[in-house]
């Protein structure tokens, strides 16, 4: 029996029509962009067609498109880029108790190390961020605030049209890590975030790893992270990985104004799983139900912990996550639940569960029945709820 794949959120596989988009870049079109014969000209000119056509579909200039290696770069740029370039006008930044570690780990080394102040807002018990509690986090030296517009590990959606509404009010530099809703939900253009920078990540909607981009709006210029010559203009140091970028590119043309995971389905297919497992004694559905990501359902389960859980689970054939991938194996409870306020015990028992444009109700059902099964193999004899 084949695995049943439920951890989208994670990674997407790669889709064939991008593949092809990519393949004479791993072969015939193989220039240096930056170079000045014809090989390197022909390369540049694809790059160059290639920016044009993500900023077309964005619905931004080509020149507010800097491409990256991903999402972690992305976020790296913009705040470790914006935070040093305004630092003569404040040194005070705002982000939440529930960023992905690519952008909690950001403003911790600033606060660490280059003598920032960081404030990081609560959330509520769904794991939303309020508008007012931002406002009130506000300072006059605030020159940067960071929210995400959906939780990596909740699926919960964050309010980042408000959000960026209230710093263009009051002139501060709003960043959103968006890689979680590109592809899942609908799109109309950068400008529905009311962000000053985004951040994209073509491997979560079907395009490759390692590829990526940072939106920043105009006339923002951060500070450079990579240094070596004029690439991207010199924001990002390094020569571009055109096959990457095709792939990216390609991805972003086909799957983000129709996005990939289609949200009808989605919706049915979480709510059945939500229906099959939160009868079960000791599981806690986790975040917002209303407001997240219609592929993604998160929980916890009293009496157990993620790592057994997730292991229980690949031994039946399933494949879940405990939260972000990039602290997959990670003994720590999670962030997110602990910042809802969640006890560590059932912080360290978290499982999401993020379905995709290949996931079936049968899979579904096949979850719904082995689910159980493992957490009482797991528990034993002894738990009592």
């Amino acid at each position: 029996m084949p695995p049943v794949y439920f951890d989208y959120n994670a990674t997407t596989p790669l889709d064939p029509a991008v593949r092809e988009a990519m393949l004479p870049f791993l072969d015939t079109i193989w220039g240096n962009p930056s170079s000045v014969h014809q090989i390197g000209r022909r390369a540049r000119a694809l790059l160059d067609d290639a920016r044009d056509r993500v900023a077309t579909v964005l619905g931004a200039k080509p020149s507010e498109v800097v491409f990256t290696s991903g999402g972690t770069e992305s976020n790296n740029l913009a705040i470790f880029g914006t935070a040093r370039h305004l630092r003569a006008k404040g040194r005070h930044l705002i982000t939440t108790t529930i960023e992905h570690h690519a952008v909690l780990q950001c403003f911790q080394y600033l606060e660490r190390y280059e003598g920032f102040t960081v404030t990081y807002v609560p959330v509520d018990a769904a794991g939303q961020v309020p508008v007012s509690a931002v406002e009130r986090a506000l300072r006059p030296d605030t020159t940067l605030v960071s929210v995400m517009a959906a939780n990596n590990e909740l699926g919960t959606l964050q309010p980042v049209a408000a959000i960026g509404a209230l710093c263009r009010t009051r002139g501060v530099v709003f960043h959103t890590d968006a890689v979680q809703v590109f592809g899942k939900l609908a799109f109309t253009g950068i400008g529905q975030f009311n962000a000053d920078l985004v951040s994209i990540c073509a491997h979560k909607f079907h395009g490759p790893k390692g590829a990526g981009a940072l939106y920043i709006r105009s006339p923002l210029l951060p500070d450079p992270i990579l240094f070596g010559g004029a690439h991207e203009n010199e924001r990002r140091a390094g020569t571009e990985n055109l096959p990457a970028i095709i792939g990216f590119t390609e991805a972003t043309a086909r799957f983000l104004r129709t996005p990939v995971f289609p949200s009808p389905t989605m919706w049915t297919l979480t709510r059945r799983l939500h229906e099959l497992i939160a009868p079960l004694p000791g599981v806690t559905i986790r975040g917002s139900q209303a407001d997240r990501l219609p592929n993604t359902l998160a929980l916890s389960v009293q009496g157990c912990d993620s790592i057994v859980l997730m292991a229980g689970l690949d031994m039946e054939g399933i494949c879940a996550s405990s939260g972000s991938a990039c602290s997959a194996g990670s003994l720590e409870p999670s962030h997110v639940l602990l910042a809802l306020g969640v006890p560590a015990t059932e912080a360290n028992a978290l499982i999401r569960f993020s379905l995709g444009r290949d996931s079936t109700a049968e899979e579904v059902e096949r979850a719904g029945r082995v689910l159980p099964q493992i957490i009482a193999r797991i528990r034993g004899s002894e738990w009592s709820g």
